[in-house]
């Protein structure tokens, strides 16, 4: 093929070596990386004299890579070697290097020192460094570098940048910075003029964040979180699409300077020490999707205003001021977010009741799998810089930090809180709901028959409220339930024995003076029964504990179904416990 000029044999198992004939002078673009190849397939690579593009990431080879054997290609541009070890010599060196270098990929090289090759690649602009090992202070020469406009130095040991923090990075011509996790310390310095992207998340950095980010124009994404900031938020969040300062000590108000038409899709200030109320501002964020302010002291009412907001996915207030009810008095009206998926309110002091269509209008009722092109909620990532949003969920008894939520993941999370009344028969309307938690309230009443609708739900929490009556059968058939807890309320009667539930510990049905049956001990054998009916309710008793043993052996659907041959030999018996379940399921649908 002597007129080949692209071959990508990238993410194969290719192993030995690579031949190269002179008839492939003419190849420009090569990918040979992610095989098996020996360190020997690079000396034919290197009569490619024509080659502009090249690929040699994660060869998996046994012999560090010298990077002064690609001098001979001096039309190449883009040069990827991630993954793999290269010489010291070479790196710490002033090798004669390809002059025409644009994108220079080295991540994961386990460097440990700023390469000093780099200084004379006056074309590139783009450079990848991170992942590496790499410590001390950034060389000021690399701000520098005239055509430089996307630089990652995330995940090394960097703490600190060499000369003035003023005019350092702030003349500097790069565009899209990454210097995350590493351990930065000291005051921010002044960011690049033309700077678009910034993130710096997971490093030591005190003092004010500076002021001078509300004279850059053309940012878009301010990720300073999981520092040491202090003083207040600088008054331009309005700005920027993303603005992420998660885990800091900034302290006062949220600055209510969000101007019509603001762009911002993600603001998280969690975990702070701010004061005050929401801004009420934020109704001209019409774009804004992500809203966190948990682990705050954020003293102010229920937000229902921020229903106004078409396009509003995640709501986070956890642990915070917020007082009152979640619904005035006098309104009866739905939650009637349009687009909310998330809602995280836990840990204030909400009081009063839900009216019962409180849920009504709720779009989790008909979201569906995969309704937007990207996989993770919050993602925002490019091929050149990476950013999620991240979620504190309390999920099946557990408390987490998440960064990859699902598009159609949805929770709602009311616990710690003063609520009280009944439990809304509308939360049967939200039948794509996957978690939810009102547990620590006052809750009184019935546990609705509705949650049989919710066919999605995963983790449900309602412990630690004043709930009566039985537990309804139909959560039995709820194929996805994964996690219950409904300890510590007034219910009574039969727990239902469906194959999830069963297999819970007895710690999610205790403190419940008057439930029996598995996973608690307590049989449900009713001792004022007539003595004709003793038999057949015991049998009903040791089919119950036959079935589940039989369950926790071989598998649940398999025990399952071995207790229903059992039951067949007693067809009277089946069906007239089993038909008044599927009655009350009718009535209730």
């Amino acid at each position: 093929m002597p007129f080949l000029s692209y071959l990508d044999l990238s993410e194969n198992h290719l192993t030995g070596s690579f031949e190269i004939s002179n008839s492939s002078s003419k190849l420009e673009n090569l990918n040979l990386g992610n095989n098996h190849f020996e360190t020997e397939i690079i000396d034919p690579v290197l009569r490619l004299v024509n080659l502009r593009y090249l690929s040699l990431s994660f060869l998996n080879t046994s012999h560090p890579i010298d990077l002064s054997i690609f001098s001979p290609l001096q039309s190449l541009t883009h040069l990827d070697l991630h993954g793999n070890s290269l010489t010291l010599t070479s790196v710490y060196s002033d090798i004669d290097f390809p002059k025409n270098m644009e994108i220079l990929l080295l991540s994961g090289c386990n460097i440990s020192e700023f390469p000093r090759f780099l200084k004379s690649l006056k074309k590139l602009w783009y450079l990848d460094l991170s992942s590496n090992r790499i410590k001390g202070n950034v060389p000021d020469w690399i701000w520098s570098l005239p055509l430089l406009v996307s630089l990652d130095l995330s995940n090394n040991s960097f703490t600190g940048f060499n000369g003035s923090l003023d005019h350092v990075l702030a003349n500097s011509s790069v565009q899209v910075l990454d210097i995350a996790l590493n351990s930065f310390k000291g005051s921010f310095p002044n960011p690049p003029v033309s700077i678009i992207n910034l993130s710096a998340w997971n490093n030591s950095f005190t003092g004010d964040i500076p002021l001078s980010v509300c004279n850059r124009t053309s940012l878009d994404v301010l990720d300073l979180s999981y520092n040491n900031f202090t003083g207040s938020i600088p008054p331009c969040m309005g700005n920027f699409t993303i603005v992420n300062l998660r885990k800091n000590k900034l302290e006062g108000n949220i600055p209510d300077e969000f101007y019509s038409g603001a762009l911002t899709q993600t603001l998280d200030v969690g975990y702070n020490q701010l004061t005050g109320e929401l801004p009420r501002s934020l109704l001209n964020c019409s774009f804004i999707r992500f809203l966190s302010v948990d682990h705050n002291r954020i003293n102010d009412s229920f937000p229902l205003w921020l229903k106004a907001l078409p396009n509003l996915k995640v709501l986070t207030l956890r642990s915070n001021s917020f007082h009152g009810p979640m619904s005035p008095p006098d309104d009866q009206s739905s939650l009637a977010f349009p687009k909310l998926q998330i809602l995280e309110i836990s840990h204030n002091r909400f009081t009063g009741s839900l009216p019962t269509n409180y849920f009504a209008n709720w779009s989790v009722k008909s979201l569906k799998m995969y309704d937007e092109e990207r996989l993770y909620m919050g993602d925002y990532s490019s091929d050149r810089f990476v950013y999620e949003d991240t979620l504190d969920l309390q999920y099946k008894g557990l408390y987490m930090e998440q960064g990859k939520v699902l598009t159609f993941y949805s929770a709602i999370d009311f616990s710690g809180n003063k609520l009280e009344g009944e439990i809304p028969e509308s939360i049967g309307l939200l039948k794509t709901l996957i978690a939810l938690n009102l547990s620590n309230n006052s809750f009184t009443g019935h546990i609705p028959m509705s949650f049989a609708n919710v066919t999605e739900l995963e983790s449900l929490d309602l412990s630690g409220n004043k709930l009566s009556g039985e537990i309804p059968q139909e959560l039995g058939r709820l194929s996805y339930l994964a996690y219950i807890d409904v300890s510590d309320n007034q219910l009574t009667g039969k727990i239902p024995q469906g194959t999830q539930i069963i297999g819970q510990p007895k710690s999610s049905f205790e403190g419940n003076s008057g439930l029996c049956g598995l996973p608690l001990e307590e049989s449900c054998l009713r001792e004022d029964a007539p003595s004709t009916q003793e038999p057949e309710e015991e049998e009903e008793e040791i089919l119950e504990w036959r079935a589940a043993a039989i369950g926790y052996g071989p598998g649940v659907l398999f025990g399952l179904a071995i207790g229903h041959v059992v039951a067949l030999y007693k067809p009277g018996w089946f069906i007239k416990n089993n038909g008044q379940n599927r009655l009350r399921g009718i009535r209730h649908p």
